[in-house]
């Protein structure tokens, strides 16, 4: 996997997130080791979320994770706190923002179980 497809793919499933009820700004940016190296960030602000590839210095938080670990956690198959637990997440700076990030994720499985029961 390459930085590029890696990117697409957690900024896919990122972009899901129902952030319209997060009245704060949030920006966490990610370090991704090994295979498909590289940085982004994902920033909630005045009710949107924008990822992008690049450094954000003035960042909540920092993550630093391998990929697979990521899109196991951008998925929703790996919850955060557990892969801090098992030391397959770093985190770095609020904490209390930090954890703000499994709440984005899961708003994404809120949102699209809505969208199945509609039908």
């Amino acid at each position: 996997m390459t930085y590029e497809e890696l990117f697409s793919s957690v900024k896919s499933e990122f972009m899901n997130a129902d952030v319209s009820d997060v009245n704060e700004h949030l920006a966490y940016q990610f370090n991704i080791t090994g295979e498909a190296q590289g940085i982004f960030y994902a920033e909630v602000k005045d009710g949107k979320l924008y990822v992008e590839p690049y450094e954000y210095y003035d960042r909540d938080a920092m993550f630093t994770c391998k990929a697979e670990t990521l899109i196991k956690i951008a998925k929703g198959e790996l919850d955060p706190i557990m892969a801090v637990t098992l030391q397959k997440l770093k985190v770095e700076g609020n904490i209390d923002k930090a954890l703000k990030l499994k709440g984005l994720i899961e708003s994404k499985k809120k949102k699209s179980s809505k969208k199945g029961s509609k039908k």
